[in-house]
């Protein structure tokens, strides 16, 4: 098993609600490390630059939206798959559709806020990471 790092961002809706420790203890208990974090509040040029990819999708307004309009936490997560591992804690986008027990089908109320955001793949969670972080900030 590989060692990776990932990107994870707590979205507004569970800062917000002060999920963050229970958020993070789901990522420290399933083995993953935060080796940075930091928190932020993203202007719409952030927002639009993190998300590009989406920017011809029909949600891509809304989303930038709800991105700004509270702060997130932006930090990455270090460990065994930790890509794969990120999104298996996550659960599914939808959390209708999430397993028991995952952040998404304990915490998000929609599936637009539906609490956490974690890359998708190696080559994603390298661009991700850098997007938000100089190596300086990564301990460990």
């Amino acid at each position: 098993m590989a060692t990776e790092y990932t990107l994870s961002i707590i979205k507004p809706d569970a800062v917000e609600r002060n999920l963050t420790g229970k958020i993070n203890t789901k990522f420290e208990s399933a083995g993953l490390k935060i080796v940075g974090q930091k928190m932020l509040q993203l202007s719409e040029k952030t927002a639009q630059e993190f998300y590009a990819v989406h920017n011809q999708r029909p949600f891509f307004k809304d989303l930038v939206k709800f991105m700004i309009s509270g702060p997130v936490v932006v930090q990455v997560l270090k460990g065994e798959n930790a890509v794969a591992k990120n999104r298996e804690i996550m659960g599914a986008t939808n959390p209708a559709n999430a397993d028991a027990g995952t952040i998404r089908k304990e915490f998000a109320l929609s599936i637009e806020a539906n609490s956490v955001h974690g890359s998708d793949s190696l080559e994603n969670a390298h661009n991700e990471i850098l997007f938000f972080f100089a190596k300086s900030e990564l301990v460990g």
